[in-house]
């Protein structure tokens, strides 16, 4: 089966470009690469990636796109027959992009109504080595989605996109990966849409000084500091101006990609958080809702 390999970005549309391009630049440690009618185009600084968040102005927010790579033309080619065989709604077919950084992929909706966009041979941007202390993130770590069935969108993403379970936390929440991460993308139940992306940051310390500096900035935090059991993770979650979560964490575990076995984890206060010293807790978080954008082909 055909596999797509990392996420390359999410795409946001939001009500006030401005106060989200001043919280991703100046609070939360991203680097804008590019802007052009209505769109800004954000990287981080570890990965090769020529942006980890698109935002685009629009006076309905939404979800516009989550893009995952491929390896090679050939694996696109792959996974778009095996999304058409499942009976995945086609957006854009197998193409030569236009969007920044080009590449070759297409678009489709996921069983929920998502957009999402594999490609491959995407132009590569700049990154460099992050040192101890910087505390920006290194690169997108993995989003977390709200499902109506969270059990057939997962066997839905394993047959499709090649995704592979990690772990399960009880029977309300899967981890799922797409290489030797442990998750790099993960399900809850709820009405179709995004939970959070969550950024890895270099170290522990790292997202401490993370946290310090949003607190400077008047960005509460809303859970943690803390350590998840599933992935073994540290985290620290927030809101942006447009009240989409985002989350620095650091350490999340590597698998044999091959051969790992998925535990069920029991759910309890410990097993949300080993240390239990944080603050808040999901309850702090913003109530799902059904994506704005669900079933309706976001902008180019």
């Amino acid at each position: 089966m055909a596999r797509v390999s990392e996420i390359r970005y999410v795409g946001y549309a939001v009500p006030d470009l401005e106060a989200e391009r001043r919280f991703y630049t100046e609070v939360w440690g991203l680097t804008e690469v590019a802007a052009d009618d209505g769109m800004a185009y954000f990287a981080a600084a570890g990965t090769p990636e020529k942006y980890v968040v698109r935002l685009r102005l629009d006076a309905v927010q939404r979800i516009d796109v989550i893009a995952w790579a491929a390896e090679t033309r050939s694996d696109v080619d792959a996974i778009f027959a095996q999304v058409k065989d499942a009976g995945g709604k086609i957006i854009t077919e197998p193409h030569e992009q236009t969007t920044l950084g080009g590449g070759y992929g297409f678009r489709f909706f996921d069983l929920d109504g998502h957009t999402l966009e594999v490609s491959a041979d995407v132009e590569q941007g700049d990154s460099r080595d992050l040192k101890r202390g910087e505390a920006i993130p290194v690169k997108i770590s993995h989003v977390v989605m709200h499902a109506p069935d969270h059990r057939a969108t997962v066997a839905w993403y394993e047959k499709t996109l090649g995704f592979r379970v990690s772990d399960w936390l009880g029977d309300f929440m899967c981890f799922m990966r797409c290489n030797a991460w442990h998750h790099r993308l993960a399900f809850l139940p709820g009405p179709p849409c995004l939970n959070h992306v969550a950024y890895d940051v270099l170290t522990i310390d790292d997202m401490m000084k993370g946290i310090a500096r949003l607190k400077k900035n008047d960005v509460d935090i809303k859970w943690g500091p803390g350590r998840h059991t599933a992935g073994n993770n540290t985290f620290s979650y927030f809101t942006t101006p447009a009240m989409n979560v985002v989350e620095y964490t650091s350490e999340l575990e590597k698998v044999d990609d091959d051969h790992h076995e998925h535990t069920v984890h029991v759910p309890s206060p410990d097993t949300m958080d080993q240390w239990g010293t944080g603050v808040g807790g999901p309850q702090t978080m913003p109530k799902p809702a059904p994506d704005a954008g669900l079933w309706t082909p976001a902008a180019a």
